[in-house]
């Protein structure tokens, strides 16, 4: 790596060294007991950064879905390490109290299907269901000796009544169990959902604490609040209004007044009355300050043991953990987070929450390593299993997945070794029906994309069966292909409708070559990624790759191929791309994704549903860079899975950025020989000089010594809290390159920002204007307007300086990484390189952390994240192999 100064000023260059992300731990602490905070509004840490994303999951500061990751840790990968942090120290099983946890469904002894409370079946003393008790409970429903609708017809523990069970489900929820057979397009099959009361409704269950002497079994007893509540439901005024009256009666900010009621729905004011903590459902607020509210509206009558509080705090921590990236938390893990939330009974407050369909129950293998897997049909051998709570949404977005991946890979169909005469039905004449859909996809108006409307369909666009060139066709191209790696993949996507494939810069000219190839063979083919950069880079691509190709096309796909590049926002909204045909699905053949770890799971639930039986589906990207905004981590259960065909490039990125890349990829922090100043090391002794080099890099160093403009270079660190995080080096970047009053809620015409239009998703652009419909910007060629309202660090902020995650799909001529010494805790090796392979030309390093990013390379790959598709895609693939054996 090249010790040489871009500055004459700058210090000598060291060795690249370790750095921290400041405010990882500031959540970790036991709360104080309620009512000890008040609700100050401050901080409102709801929604995510946006961009590829900056939620979680990475290393940027704590949580980089907060949008103020790194102020106050709670938002994301803090909230979820106190929740994560004793998930090893009880054995899988023991979850919760008089029998909510018994298990139904699922085609291996309920192993990675939601689990059924029993009802009592088998109870330990104390109402605990033991593991044990689980298991034969499960083998019960298997054997035919319980059916599995018992489970949902058993008595509410809390009111003595009929109730749901554990694992009913919410409204729009019914996660189904891995289907056995080949799932049909349109979602998941299952039970009809369980729908509970809505909190706050006169259906609403009543909610308990602690009888005052008992009642002899401990059971908790109705609650009676010995203060009245500041308004009764007559005094309480219609609409904000209400909602303003409430929560100035607890104490806490009017500002939160629409958000509440955003998120509380339509009667938010009388369903704060009655639950105070219901508050903590609003994004941004903590445990603390929901204590300080509800203890200001009920006095005396709050307490931690309070019933609806711990309610509360078990979808608060579950929140929170998929702000970091999980999509479910082992139940051990879950009890001692509540446990150290002061709530008295951890387990009666996870069985309540499972009964009234707050959390779903799950029990998913574990995976013994050197261990054999158990047979589906060796009922005698016991499997280690881990049982798992997680929120319905997410669950559901699982089971999609799983499920839709599963229906691509069963519904493909090989093709024949001879070209069909025709592509789709023909009537008794021989001629095309009117269901068959023209040769060729494409925006219905060139160069106009499909209409705005996220639900339209083009109803002018018929059905038409999925074509499919002969094996001939295809090794025809696959020889034509451009390298031996593009031509593995062009067979791979011949033979099955899931592929896998890795590779990283330079690999994505691979997808491009099918692309083409597949155009070229009369395909709708198109390529989505998830930036307007990434979309540009693959038009660059496709535009090479299609004059391998014009000598096969028999027909070619109108339209220049660079039109095959899209979004995948744009996709699924119908702005790019071919649109949908009659039946709601995309009018294509093959979807290549790039930046596929970027994918979250209810953006890939929504993809996936959209794709047409015997599409293909192309999964591309780097299995280095860090995971989705969201929660889940897609593409790498996908390759853990081994569900599908895989194809790993062997071509290598090139130059000193690429090579110092490739070896952060397989653990290696090397040096590099950089003649050209292409990779520089800038050692900085605090935060404030590293704030200090980084704005002389920008304006200065950079332009001057290797040529690349301050508009063209980007600054990446850890997290946007702390002396050297976005908000301050933006600050000063602005000072220096753009001053002005930022007259425009904060900013100027000319300031570079990053836009986040939706959560989890995130454009760099700069701002050109304002006026009274709100902010102008201009975000890679195209026009856009952020409402008044809207503008706020959830939606844009500065962006001359970003996170890795929301920096993550798109690259820049030259990148500044910061890597202050407070970052040393929470550096990865994926975080490592992600930031410095946004670089095409030039890299500089400003850090402060000595031996932690060597450290982070060698032994830190990634942060753990707890998901489930790995168990449901290995489940999928069981059974296809036993249907398969079986037919």
């Amino acid at each position: 790596m090249s010790t040489d100064r871009l500055s004459e000023d700058a210090p000598e260059p060291t060795a690249p060294g370790p750095e921290t992300a400041p405010e990882e731990a500031a959540t970790t602490a036991v709360p104080e007991a309620a009512g000890r905070e008040d609700v100050t509004g401050g901080d409102t840490r709801g929604g995510t950064d946006g961009g590829t994303g900056d939620t979680g999951g990475g290393t940027d500061g704590v949580s980089e879905g907060s949008p103020e990751a790194g102020d106050a840790a709670g938002a994301g990968d803090a909230a979820a390490e106190s929740v994560t942090a004793t998930k090893d120290e009880t054995a899988a099983g023991e979850v919760t109290a008089d029998g909510s946890a018994g298990g139904a469904g699922g085609p291996e002894a309920g192993v990675g299907a939601p689990v059924a409370a029993d009802g009592g079946r088998a109870a330990e003393p104390g109402g605990k269901l033991s593991a044990a008790a689980l298991a034969a409970a499960v083998r019960a429903v298997e054997s035919g000796e319980r059916s599995a609708d018992s489970f949902f017809t058993q008595r509410s523990p809390r009111s003595g009544g009929p109730g749901p069970a554990a694992g009913a489900r919410k409204p729009q929820a019914g996660v189904p169990a891995p289907a056995t057979g080949t799932p049909e397009r349109g979602g998941p099959a299952g039970a009809p959902p369980q729908a509970p009361a809505v909190p706050g409704q006169e259906s609403a269950p009543d909610h308990t604490r602690p009888a005052p002497g008992g009642d002899g079994g401990g059971r908790p007893a109705p609650a009676t609040h010995t203060t009245p509540h500041p308004a009764t439901t007559a005094d309480l005024a219609p609409g904000l209004d209400g909602v303003r009256q409430v929560l100035t009666a607890g104490g806490a900010p009017e500002t939160l007044a629409e958000k509440t009621a955003e998120t509380l729905g339509e009667r938010a004011a009388e369903a704060l009355r009655e639950d105070p903590w219901q508050l903590l459902a609003v994004p941004g607020v903590r445990p603390e300050q929901a204590d300080g509210f509800a203890r200001a509206l009920l006095g005396p009558a709050c307490g931690p043991d309070d019933d609806r509080r711990a309610q509360a705090l078990v979808g608060w921590l579950l929140e929170q953990a998929a702000l970091a990236g999980h999509s479910a938390l082992e139940a051990p893990a879950l009890r001692a987070a509540l446990a150290q939330r002061s709530v008295p009974d951890p387990d009666e407050a996870l069985q309540t929450a499972i009964a009234e369909g707050a959390v779903l129950v799950f029990q998913d293998a574990v995976e013994t390593p050197g261990g054999a897997r158990p047979s589906a049909g060796d009922e005698d051998e016991e499997q280690p299993v881990r049982v798992l709570l997680g929120l319905d949404r997410f669950a559901m977005a699982e089971e999609s997945v799983a499920d839709g991946l599963a229906r691509l890979l069963n519904t493909f169909e090989e093709p024949a070794d001879e070209e069909p005469t025709d592509a789709g039905p023909t009537d008794a004449d021989g001629e095309p029906t009117a269901s068959s859909a023209p040769e060729h996809g494409g925006p219905s108006e060139p160069g106009d994309g499909a209409p705005e409307d996220d639900t339209s369909v083009r109803d002018d666009t018929p059905v038409r069966a999925v074509r499919q060139p002969s094996a001939t066709a295809w090794e025809a191209a696959a020889a034509a292909a451009p390298s031996p790696s593009a031509a593995e993949l062009i067979r791979a996507a011949a033979r099955s409708g899931l592929i896998a494939h890795t590779g990283a810069e330079a690999a994505r000219a691979e997808p491009a070559a099918l692309i083409a190839a597949a155009r070229a063979l009369g395909l709708r083919a198109f390529g989505a990624t998830h930036t307007p950069d990434g979309r540009a880079r693959l038009a660059r691509h496709l535009a090479e790759a299609a004059d391998t190709y014009t000598g096969l096309a028999a027909a070619p796909a109108p339209g220049d191929a660079a039109e095959a590049a899209v979004t995948l926002s744009g996709l699924l909204a119908g702005r790019e791309g071919p649109g949908r045909d009659a039946d709601g699905a995309l009018a294509l053949d093959l979807l290549v994704v790039l930046d596929a770890p970027q994918l979250d799971l209810e953006t890939a639930a929504l993809l996936v549903e959209s794709l047409t039986d015997g599409a293909r589906l192309v999964l591309s990207g780097d299995p280095g860079v860090l995971w989705s905004a969201g929660p889940g981590r897609l593409f790498a259960d996908v390759l853990a899975a081994r569900c599908c065909p895989q194809v790993a490039s062997r071509t290598p990125d090139f130059g000193p950025v690429g090579e110092l890349v490739s070896g952060i990829g397989i653990g290696e922090l090397n040096q590099v020989e950089a003649p050209g100043k292409e990779v520089v090391i800038i050692p900085a002794r605090d935060a404030g000089e590293a704030v200090h080099r980084t704005v002389q890099l920008v304006a200065d160093s950079v332009p001057r010594a290797i040529g690349v403009p301050a508009e063209q270079t980007q600054v990446v660190t850890v997290g946007h809290g702390g002396a050297a995080g976005t908000r301050a080096l933006n600050a000063a970047l602005k000072e220096r390159l753009n001053p002005g009053p930022g007259r425009f809620g904060g900013f100027d015409p000319g300031d570079r920002v990053a836009y986040s239009p939706a959560p989890g998703r995130t454009v760099t652009g700069r701002v050109t204007g304002a006026d009274a419909a709100g902010l102008h910007l201009d975000c890679a060629g195209s026009p856009v307007v952020v409402p008044r309202e809207r503008v706020g660090p959830d939606t844009v902020r500065h962006g001359w300086a970003v996170t890795a995650h929301q920096a993550a799909g798109a690259r820049w001529p030259a990148v500044v990484a910061v890597l202050p010494g407070d970052a040393a805790k929470g550096l990865t090796r994926s975080w490592v390189y992600t930031a410095f392979s946004r670089a095409e030309r030039h890299l500089s390093v400003v850090q402060g952390v000595d031996q932690a990013l060597p450290r982070a390379v060698a032994e830190i790959p990634a942060k753990e994240r707890t998901t489930r598709l790995r168990t449901l895609l290995q489940l999928h693939t069981a059974q296809a192999t036993a249907d398969a054996s079986a037919g």
